[in-house]
């Protein structure tokens, strides 16, 4: 093979597999909310035992999500991979059995194992697979899956398929099914990073990769982008996994919504984020990080001001959830993405967009939607967006901090400061 041929082949079956693979994720993750109102009545469940599901499944991900990357390292990507897609998957169908509170956090807390693991470990086989011209945007394409198969198609698909199964039970199963058939195309074509030729081009950089085991984790939290970055996350999630988790049954029990109008709304979610994934990071290579998170926040707040506020207006509740939805998942994608990256020491991008997006998990993903649900049991549903709503509203201020990293402005600034010295130089003579 030429050197500068690179191998496209590989690079969009790999892709493509991988951007299902994270689809996959987040629908068997969030299949379960607009199924809740069923568990609900059937399991006698609660809303503090709903924060409990949710939380289990978020605290285990994020923990395996900064596991998993170093280990991935080591043992081989295929070896993370198929295995922990498997487990999600027939995890996700044994939800179907569970038959109480205990049963089920315990099956979540497994799938939160195993997605924990497959997140990190899938984005880092993207940046190996794609060619590095169009790392940034196939690695885009990647993490957008999630939102639109998990948040934007799976509310549709699970009140859809509630028409056709005896219970919510069944949903679970057939849901699982695609991740095994995956596994088993993903044996057969994903390749170890030695094997392929990105790994090959990243090889020569293992001087610079070695760095990272002499290298503690107290040097990312002292780096002032990582940190903001965690903080920033930890807002947003409390905005979008709040949101997530708790609107089903806010739309079903508060505004009394059918489960079909449930589900059309919520997927405003998915369809929305997936925008926001792509464009809030467009957005801040014109305008800066800073700016881009500071109106991304306010954007946020905004609209769940608007939408806690909204009539049961179908139409009106979807508008006001998808672009609060561009603006909060945008968010995730801008502060663990160019932030992260552009701000990380030399040889430690995968370790700090990992200690960012495991510490936002367990936070946005484990503790708020626990919060979440002790406030929808004690004061009521209608005021859980009070929490997101102070997320947000922290976020706005903790953006005020950010250190500008887009290398348009930099470059911009640079110019700027050349041409001033030039003058300045020129008049003294």
């Amino acid at each position: 093979m030429k050197p500068q041929q690179w191998d496209t082949k590989y690079e969009w079956k790999a892709v493509l597999l991988l951007s299902l693979g994270f689809g996959l994720v987040g629908l068997d993750r969030w299949i379960i909310a607009p199924l809740l109102p069923s568990i609900m009545r059937d399991l006698d469940l609660n809303y503090t035992d709903i924060g409990l599901i949710f939380g289990a499944l978020g605290i285990t991900w994020g923990i395996f999500a900064i596991l998993a990357g170093n280990l991935s390292d080591r043992i081989g990507h295929r070896k993370i991979l198929i295995p922990s897609l498997i487990i999600f998957s027939i995890a996700s169908g044994f939800s179907g059995t569970a038959t109480g509170l205990i049963s089920l956090i315990f099956i979540r807390a497994i799938m939160g194992v195993s997605e924990g693991a497959f997140c990190p470990t899938s984005f880092a086989a993207t940046a190996i697979a794609a060619k590095p011209s169009r790392r940034g945007s196939l690695q885009g394409l990647q993490q957008s899956g999630f939102a639109l198969l998990g948040l934007g198609l799976g509310p549709i698909i699970a009140t859809q398929l509630l028409l056709v199964v005896p219970s919510w039970r069944e949903v679970f199963w057939v849901v699982a099914i695609p991740g095994l058939i995956l596994a088993a195309f993903m044996y057969f074509i994903i390749k170890e990073p030695q094997d392929t030729q990105g790994g090959q081009v990243l090889s020569n950089h293992n001087e610079i990769s070695h760095q990272k085991e002499k290298i503690h984790w107290g040097q990312l939290l002292r780096t002032r982008n990582i940190l903001l970055s965690m903080l920033g996350l930890f807002c947003t999630m409390s905005c979008v996994f709040v949101i997530s988790a708790m609107v089903p049954l806010y739309l079903e029990n508060y505004l009394k919504l059918n489960s079909q109008s449930m589900g059309i709304v919520v997927s405003a979610i998915g369809f929305g984020g997936f925008l926001g994934q792509f464009l809030l990071p467009t957005i801040s290579d014109w305008i800066g990080r800073k700016k881009a998170s500071f109106l991304g926040f306010l954007g946020s707040t905004i609209f769940i001001y608007f939408f806690a506020n909204s009539t049961a207006e179908v139409s009106t509740l979807f508008i006001y959830l998808f672009i609060l939805s561009f603006f909060s998942l945008g968010l995730i994608a801008l502060l663990s993405g160019p932030i992260a990256a552009e701000s990380a020491p030399i040889g430690l991008v995968a370790s700090s967009i990992g200690l960012v997006v495991g510490a936002g998990e367990i936070f946005g993903g484990g503790v708020a939607p626990f919060i979440s649900g002790l406030i929808a049991e004690n004061y009521g549903i209608q005021n859980i967006f009070y929490l997101s709503l102070i997320g947000t509203m922290t976020g706005m201020v903790i953006s005020l901090f950010i250190k500008e990293t887009a290398p348009r402005l930099i470059q911009k600034h640079f110019l700027n400061n050349s041409v001033h010295k030039v003058k300045t130089s020129g008049s003294s003579k």
